[in-house]
């Protein structure tokens, strides 16, 4: 019972060293899987007695009116006999204490330096072991007194306040009750039992203690409540003797103490019968016992959780990736290989693999075309427009045959609103590719712990985009200057002649300065613009693809790489600068792990033995 009841406690200090407990957390966790046993009482109840009586020494603040103002987590751990007592606190993980007077110093300390020398409560809870020969393995949890009214120096909430402190604790089904009571006053009206009526109307969790028996108006007695007639729980009451004032006072020790509480029971007539059943020792033996049966019956489910818990912290820790090597090879290795990650994810986005790519085709199927139709080539090759371009190339001798110059003028500045659409779409193209950078470098899973070299992958890639653009720009303007550069002389040649009234090839030198003469040069200009209008239509998105993103799937960080290999060991350390927060979360799931592996082990032994 003992080795199971110590496993236990052990667990749940180790719990506690990892910040794996607590009253307010959201989801379950191992140390509010473990039973305990939680003391609850109005103030002046003897609740502080209670304790000392169980673990045999005087160690608590004692006064008037609300004197524990945090939860005391006390683990009892029993040890070999002849071993000297001694106590350790959580937040004084190195100092051991054998004068117990420190040890209530301590706890009037820590407690002053959350709530400060007032009457102010705080749920923050200190965490206290004992370890002795005289003990029972047992883990205990000593609450602030209930209260009925707010005194000098208390907010008014503090009513409230302490009530939902101890709710916190109580709620959890697999906490045990352990409700003081004063003898001398009425149970109807105990705070602790209305505390435990609300939680366990059963009564299958609590367990009633009677205080202060010795100090009941003579002839009266608590033989009713004692033998569970007044009210009625599914474990036994029992009654317990604690020191007096003037025992505190003359330091009488608990050895003494003990003693003279067997004697009450044994020798009062009222309670003899009893006598078996009552004391601080017995208590301690029967929550321990209980205890016992308690972890047994919910030792599956612990160990379902455990080993939940050990599925739940290994997925995470893989995601969250190795720790970094610390040779300079190792580390060019690391980096390249989350480099591959970053182009996987980016070469998704772009083959379809992801969402982000076809925007490249919407700029192509829709953003050009409707670019190129809303050209102004109708104003530009207007009647007016042409007239003076015609004349302005004819200078001083008119054109003999045709207009040939003023045709070339008409049509090198017709093409040159195509620039504008060439330049759009290759630089609609690049911020797309940009876009889809940064979303790969934030989706890229294993980049995640590196912020710097997320930047520098940004950074780097980016640059290369920015040289992808210039090369696009420059072809794509390339291809316009190529059209307007030599013009395709067949489809002029294939025009319709104007025609006499007899239908006969009209003389060039007639009306050659007509209306009519310069509409129709005007729409043959139109017309092969709008033909190279067509050819340009296909061929940019081929040179920006060619260019930019056929590129970008290629050699986006080749100039990375390159400047990789030139980096010092303290460079590439740099680069992988982990996010402290990561590196944190790493570290405490690892030794969660090692806690709940150790725990299921320790568990697996214990049940087999």
């Amino acid at each position: 019972m003992d080795t199971l009841i110590a496993l236990v406690n052990r667990i749940q200090r180790a719990c506690t060293l990892l910040g794996d407990h607590g009253a307010d957390a959201a989801l379950p966790t191992l140390w509010e899987a473990l039973p305990s046993v939680a003391v609850v009482g109005g103030q002046s109840s003897g609740k502080s007695s209670v304790l000392e009586s169980i673990v045999g020494r005087d160690f608590l603040p004692r006064g008037s009116g609300i004197v524990t103002r945090r939860p005391l987590v006390l683990q009892l751990h029993k040890t070999e006999q002849g071993m000297q007592d001694y106590a350790e606190f959580l937040h004084l993980p190195k100092k051991r204490f054998t004068d117990f007077s420190m040890v209530r110093k301590e706890i009037e300390d820590e407690t002053d330096r959350l709530t400060g020398k007032s009457k102010q409560i705080s749920p923050v809870p200190i965490h206290l072991s004992i370890y002795s020969p005289n003990v029972v393995n047992l883990t205990l949890i000593d609450l602030p007194g209930l209260t009925k009214v707010a005194v000098e120096g208390q907010p008014e909430s503090i009513v409230q306040d302490i009530e939902s402190m101890i709710h916190s604790y109580v709620d959890k089904p697999n906490c045990l009750i352990l409700a003081i009571t004063p003898a001398n006053q009425d149970v109807a009206t105990s705070d602790a039992i209305k505390v435990s009526r609300q939680v366990d109307p059963a009564g299958e969790r609590t367990f009633g203690v009677l205080t202060k028996l010795d100090l009941m108006d003579k002839g009266t007695n608590a033989r009713d409540v004692l033998e569970g007639r007044s009210y009625r729980l599914q474990n036994p009451w029992v009654g317990i003797v604690n020191r007096s004032q003037a025992d505190i006072n003359r330091n009488v020790d608990m050895i003494a103490a003990r003693k003279r509480e067997r004697e009450f029971f044994a020798t009062n007539p009222d309670y003899s019968h009893l006598a078996s059943q009552m004391g601080s020792e017995y208590l301690a033996r029967l929550l321990s016992k209980h205890l016992e049966s308690v972890i047994r019956a919910r030792i599956p489910g612990i160990a379902s959780l455990i080993n939940r818990s050990i599925n739940d912290l290994e997925a995470e820790l893989a995601r969250l990736g190795r720790p970094i090597a610390v040779d300079a090879g190792a580390q060019l290795y690391t980096i390249l290989e989350l480099c591959r990650a970053f182009e996987r994810v980016f070469k998704e986005h772009l083959d379809g693999g992801r969402p982000g790519g076809d925007r490249i085709y919407v700029v192509f199927d829709y953003q050009l075309p409707a670019a190129l139709r809303k050209l102004p080539l109708d104003r530009h090759l207007s009647l007016q427009s042409v007239r003076k371009v015609i004349s302005e190339a004819d200078g001083y001798q008119p054109h003999l045959i045709a207009p040939e110059q003023g045709y070339r003028r008409l049509l090198e500045s017709s093409m040159n609103f195509f620039k504008g659409p060439a330049q759009a779409s290759v630089d609609s193209v690049h911020f797309i590719l940009k876009e889809l950078v940064r979303k790969s470098v934030a989706e890229t899973q294993e980049l995640k712990r590196f912020p710097t070299l997320q930047t520098e992958i940004a950074a780097a890639a980016n640059d290369a985009l920015e040289r992808f653009r210039e090369d696009s720009r420059k072809t794509t303007l390339r291809l316009v200057e190529m059209e307007s550069s030599y013009i395709t002389v067949d489809f002029f040649r294939k025009l319709p002649q104007e025609v006499d009234k007899g239908g006969n090839p009209a003389p060039s030198s007639v009306d050659r300065y007509a209306e009519g003469h310069f509409q129709r040069i005007g729409s043959n200009v139109l017309s092969y613009v709008g033909m190279v209008s067509e050819t340009l239509r296909n061929t940019i998105p081929k040179a920006v693809v060619h260019c930019q993103v056929r590129e970008a799937k290629r050699s986006l960080l080749d100039y990375f790489y390159a400047q990789l290999g030139k980096k010092e060991e303290r460079q590439l350390a740099q680069l992988l600068d982990e996010d402290s927060v990561l590196m944190e979360r790493r570290q405490q799931c690892a030794k969660r792990l090692e806690l709940y592996r150790s725990a299921r082990d320790e568990i697996e032994a214990v049940c087999w033995s």
